[in-house]
């Protein structure tokens, strides 16, 4: 039980980058009602743009990153054109599989460009870290979670305060009508797949010093932020958070109190164990459907 407290904050941590990667599914599914299964190719794709700019390239860790983030928005925008434009108006059963296939496509790209071999990254800070009583806060860890609050608060007021938020919502919600009202609603839907992709790259560099750089790092942070947002409930902001949190809590205390080989089972038992008591998620809105 003394290591409870640093387990819980490497348990923080780790959900932050599962909460960042389910932001992203969030956001196409409040701006253009689909799901994006890729979207753990964007965190993959994140890393090894920085990897390619720092590593190879030797650019300052500071640009490098900027251009890794830019890198990842255009991509975004790119990844909108080939996988969802042209299959806007169909079956949202048709983007679902597109986004599968690309994301297996990328995954096979990468690994016939780098191989299965892990890339090292360092991290944001150089620095080790420091003891703040039982807790050892590694800068690293700690740099992860401020990115994450800030990020998250920054979305939750653009969601809720702003105009463009409200157009987002609106889009999502009907987009013919919206672009009656005239809300450009191929600007907001290229803009949030610009948005999402940047922000799974993010979590994908800010991961990888923690767990290296390799192409399975797609599956690991893409399935797990898909089931900390439906946890949390699908659509939600705060789920999202909440949900990845908890995952990476439970899966934490679990490798440590239980078994490591189990780790990644963890976040699907808790999964079940939602879906059975409350299917909607923890911030889910029940939905009543007449006789």
């Amino acid at each position: 039980m003394s290591m409870l407290p640093q387990l819980l904050f490497t348990g923080i941590c780790i959900g932050s980058i599962y909460a960042l990667v389910s932001l992203g599914f969030v956001l196409l599914i409040r701006a253009a009602n689909i799901v994006n299964f890729a979207q753990g190719q964007f965190s993959m794709l994140g890393a090894y743009f920085m990897v390619i700019l720092f590593a190879s390239l030797g650019l300052n860790y500071g640009l490098s990153l900027f251009l890794a983030v830019v890198l990842m928005a255009v991509f975004g925008v790119l990844f909108a054109c080939v996988s969802y434009w042209p299959l806007r108006d169909r079956n949202p059963i048709a983007v679902i599989i597109s986004t599968i296939g690309a994301g297996i496509l990328l995954d096979n790209t990468v690994l016939a460009a780098y191989g299965p071999s892990p890339q090292v990254l360092r991290g944001l800070f150089e620095g080790e870290g420091f003891l703040v009583g039982p807790i050892y806060m590694d800068s690293q860890y700690l740099s992860i979670i401020v990115v994450t609050a800030v990020l998250v608060s920054l979305q939750y007021l653009v969601f809720e305060k702003t105009t463009i938020g409200k157009k987002i919502q609106a889009t999502s919600q009907d987009r013919e009508m919206a672009a009656i009202l005239g809300i450009p609603t191929a600007l907001i839907v290229m803009g949030i797949f610009a948005y999402s992709a940047a922000l799974g790259g993010l979590a994908g560099i800010l991961i990888a010093p923690i767990l290296y750089v390799s192409v399975g790092i797609s599956a690991l942070i893409g399935v797990k932020a898909f089931a900390a947002n439906i946890i949390g409930g699908f659509g939600s902001i705060p789920g999202a958070i909440f949900g990845g949190l908890i995952i990476g809590i439970v899966e934490t205390l679990g490798a440590a109190y239980i078994s490591v080989p189990y780790r990644d089972a963890f976040a699907f038992i808790i999964l079940i164990i939602v879906l059975l008591v409350r299917p909607q998620g923890l911030f889910g809105e029940r939905i009543s459907e007449k006789a």
